[in-house]
């Protein structure tokens, strides 16, 4: 069994889901399983939903007709007989999504975002699974909240290995195509949960770990992993081979083209890990595998942007100790915030963090009660690993540097 995820940008079109099908047809598909994400950027648009629910009622219809204007499109370039079950299916989907919203009574956000956000993936799996069958490639449409239990943390749920084990051993059939979604899973009460934003290449590393795959590959609109992301370098260069603990490392520091959770099961069960061009999939692409001595040879560069530097400082200029770091952290737990990098001395502490979740005021209210604090927001926070002295040079020129903080292998900048 293989499993096979492609992201939004593979399926954002008519064109893009021929060309799935394409590849398909070049590599095969007999054995697989095959994760999809939401098309397009449908996961913003769908936010754009929970955004109008909370905040501008009025506006709700409006922004749920233009996710499904944007899909009506898709249906119309694809199916010519305007009868094809496929429109009633997705039709039915986006019922569910109007009917929600009318009858909740929950005023949590967390919860709202994941029973909505989720039909992203559910409309382009339904779209693509039964183009598919319309080509003459049979599948199994899978719904994946079936599959993936986890807890009711709503947003970033943690998964039910126990559980999960035993739903996916049940209820996929490894000798046919199987198609299911990304980023979803439920909780003990069958409501939808998701795994983090881009969560759908965890997904498959879980379906993965499950089924005992022979190997997991996704599929991307650039050749594999490189030591820089395109959009943000210039010059980049394609990393053939790396090991897992290098691809956790790159992930952690916010390697865009790998999700940070995904290695971890694959490396439990030394399941390989391909990262191919859907462009052009006889690449060679990049393999994500055993071994420890499997190192990219020139620096890789990794940028996280937004993100928020704060800088603590005792007001008595009084030591900050455990029990006061212990306590940050339990606010930053609290409020949901990333720590990306630590720095501190004796009266101050220094912390960059990724406010995903918008938290940010609230939690510098709190720490204000007991520190003085300086907040830098909208800064950049740069990473080399295997720097040397030209790649570092070559961001410090004309930055402003906050924080500089260098380890053996690794150094990170946060610049202004």
């Amino acid at each position: 069994m293989r499993i096979f995820k492609f992201g939004g940008a593979s399926v954002k079109d008519a064109d893009s889901i021929r060309n799935v099908v394409e590849v398909l047809q070049e590599v095969g598909h007999k054995d697989t399983l095959v994760v999809i994400s939401a098309m397009g950027k449908m996961t913003n648009a769908m936010e754009k939903v929970v955004t109008s629910y909370f905040e501008d009622k009025q506006s709700i219809t409006t922004s749920i007709q233009e996710v499904i204007d944007y899909h009506d499109n898709i249906l119309f370039d694809l199916f010519e007989n305007k009868n094809h079950p496929v429109y009633n299916k997705v039709k039915l989907l986006f019922d569910e999504v109007k009917g929600f919203l009318t009858w909740n009574k929950s005023p949590k956000y967390a919860f709202v975002y994941d029973q909505v956000v989720g039909y992203g993936e559910l409309v382009s799996t339904t779209i693509v699974s039964e183009y598919f069958g319309e080509v003459g490639i049979p599948n199994v449409w899978q719904d994946v909240r079936n599959l993936i239990k986890t807890d009711n943390s709503y947003r970033d749920a943690s998964v039910n290995w126990e559980r999960t084990q035993k739903e996916v051993t049940e209820k996929v059939d490894m000798s046919k195509l199987n198609i299911t979604q990304g980023f979803l899973g439920s909780d003990d009460n069958n409501f939808t949960t998701t795994l983090g934003r881009e969560g759908s290449d965890y997904s498959a590393a879980i379906l993965a770990y499950c089924l005992n795959a022979d190997s997991v590959t996704i599929w991307k609109d650039v050749p594999g992993v490189l030591n820089a992301d395109p959009r943000n370098f210039k010059e980049t260069q394609l990393l053939d081979q790396i090991s897992y603990r290098e691809a956790i490392e790159l992930a952690f520091y916010g390697a865009s083209v790998i999700h940070p959770k995904t290695l971890q099961p694959l490396q439990r069960k030394e399941i390989p890990l391909h990262v191919k061009s859907f462009i052009a999939p006889n690449g060679d692409g990049t393999t994500v595998g055993k071994g420890e001595d499997i190192s990219p040879r020139v620096p890789c560069f990794i940028v996280k942007k937004n993100q928020v530097l704060i800088k603590l400082s005792s007001l008595d200029f009084s030591f900050i100790m455990e029990d006061n770091i212990s306590e940050i952290f339990k606010l930053f737990h609290h409020h949901k915030m990333k720590v990306d990098l630590i720095q501190n001395s004796a009266i101050s502490f220094s912390v960059c963090l990724d406010n995903k979740f918008n938290g940010l005021q609230l939690m510098l209210n709190e720490l204000k009660r007991k520190f003085k604090v300086v907040c830098h927001e909208d800064v950049s926070l740069y990473t080399i690993r295997h720097f040397n002295d030209k790649a570092v040079k070559s961001l410090q020129n004309g930055r402003s540097v906050l924080v500089e903080q260098r380890g053996r292998e690794t150094v990170q900048l946060v610049v202004k």
